[in-house]
């Protein structure tokens, strides 16, 4: 966990989530995004991709955990997400998402490389995001 006072450009962090089908249903039900690319296999199966995906801002939302859990870690604020969605994401992938501190904007406002990755190590998403590290650190308890 990073406070303002002590985060450095090249500070990173990352966090890795197998997506599941229920991941998928849930986000759809939080969401009310039905497209039957996500939830119907007769429709995806017949699709480019050839089978269901997730929804790209799901695989997005895994980027929030790095930043609200690693780095710079619990008390940050999203602030904003430039994201480019390069390959789809399926059912049963394990995605990394990695964040690295690239410009240190002010004392409040912290730019990060944010990427997500498959498991064979290919490029699914890859963006920036602006965030405010927390001021403090926060303990978390039980």
């Amino acid at each position: 966990m990073k406070t303002r006072e002590t985060l450095k450009v090249g500070d990173a962090g990352s966090f890795s989530k197998t997506i599941t089908e229920h991941d998928v249903f849930a986000f759809a039900d939080a969401s009310g995004d039905f497209n039957p690319l996500h939830i119907d296999e007769e429709y995806a199966r017949r699709s480019a991709f050839g089978r269901r995906i997730a929804h790209g801002i799901l695989t997005a939302g895994i980027i929030s955990t790095v930043l609200g859990s690693e780095i710079p870690g619990l008390g940050t604020i999203f602030v904003q997400l430039e994201i480019r969605f390069l390959k789809p994401v399926f059912i049963g992938d394990t995605v990394t998402a990695r964040a690295v501190v690239m410009e240190i904007i002010n004392p409040k406002r912290v730019r990060l490389l944010v990427s997500c990755t498959n498991q064979s190590g290919e490029d699914v998403a890859i963006g920036n995001a602006v965030v405010v590290p927390p001021k403090t650190t926060v303990v978390q308890t039980d």
